[in-house]
């Protein structure tokens, strides 16, 4: 069997989306979640992840471009609330973010995780995976390096992955290639860094509702890489969720596949079984 490791994005964003993703989790459906720490609700739904801590995989969603940020960002988020991600990317390209002010909210929102779950996180991933960007990068290897000794430091998401298997795979591959192309290195600087990440990436949608989100998921079991990471978005749609973030209509969708039996049929069809990445990537 393959080992896949099936991380849910943006716990906390929403209390909708939380208690969606901790259903999935209940049902052992999902291998872990990323949590948004600086989002007003992670306070409240902190405590329903403890009684997962050593049987999923918790990290941080580090979170540069929704809501505001946890620390005083002039230059960043000047009237308070993040940028767009295209206006961050562009910053990020041209080497002019302030590198000192992201380092600080990166520290915020670990320091939120840590305080509420009284263990480090396992992992760090980016909200459109902001983490992986140049300058962005740099702080949080600064950042990391800092807090967390060689042998017990969280693994990073690689949101990259070779062009062989993007194209294996078939779907949405011009927003793989896209993110990959704009996180080059990530992995590269990242062990370099004396990080682990993981090898393989999917999970790119279109995150449109008329598409069938099984024939996705099936996708994203293709060429497998040895740590094998797949994204996915599910959760409850509540109304505080339309006036945040664009992706709506289709996390109950994802939410209804993965909790029903033809996605445990589809991983046993693709000869994949769902596992941690802490325990493989140590």
């Amino acid at each position: 069997m393959t080992l896949i490791t099936l991380i849910a994005d943006d716990y906390a964003i929403t209390a909708g989306v939380s208690r969606g993703i901790l259903r999935l989790m209940e049902h052992e459906r999902i291998s872990g979640t990323g949590a948004m720490t600086n989002r007003p609700h992670w306070k409240g739904w902190s405590h329903a992840l403890r009684g997962f801590q050593g049987h999923a995989d918790l990290g941080v969603h580090l979170n540069l471009t929704l809501g505001a940020p946890l620390t005083r960002m002039p230059l960043f988020a000047a009237a308070g609330r993040f940028p767009q991600v295209g206006e961050i990317t562009k910053a990020a390209l041209a080497l002019r973010l302030p590198v000192d002010e992201i380092a600080a909210e990166i520290d915020a929102q670990l320091d939120a995780f840590e305080q509420a779950m009284d263990v480090r996180p396992d992992f760090i991933d980016g909200h459109q995976h902001v983490h992986g960007l140049p300058g962005i990068r740099k702080a949080l290897f600064q950042v990391l390096g800092r807090r967390y000794a060689k042998g017990s430091r969280p693994w990073l998401r690689d949101p990259s992955d070779s062009l062989a298997r993007i194209v294996k795979r078939g779907r949405n591959m011009h927003k793989a290639l896209a993110v990959g192309g704009l996180t080059s290195g990530f992995a590269g600087a990242a062990r370099k860094a004396g990080f682990l990440t993981n090898d393989g990436f999917a999970g790119f949608s279109a995150f449109d509702p008329r598409s069938d989100y099984g024939v996705d998921f099936a996708s994203y079991l293709a060429a497998p890489g040895n740590r094998h990471l797949v994204m996915c978005h599910p959760g409850e749609a509540d109304d505080e969720l339309g006036r945040v973030d664009p992706v709506v209509a289709t996390r109950p969708q994802e939410l209804a596949f993965l909790l029903a039996d033809l996605s445990a049929d589809i991983l046993q069809k693709a000869g994949c079984e769902l596992s941690r990445l802490r325990p493989l990537a140590s």
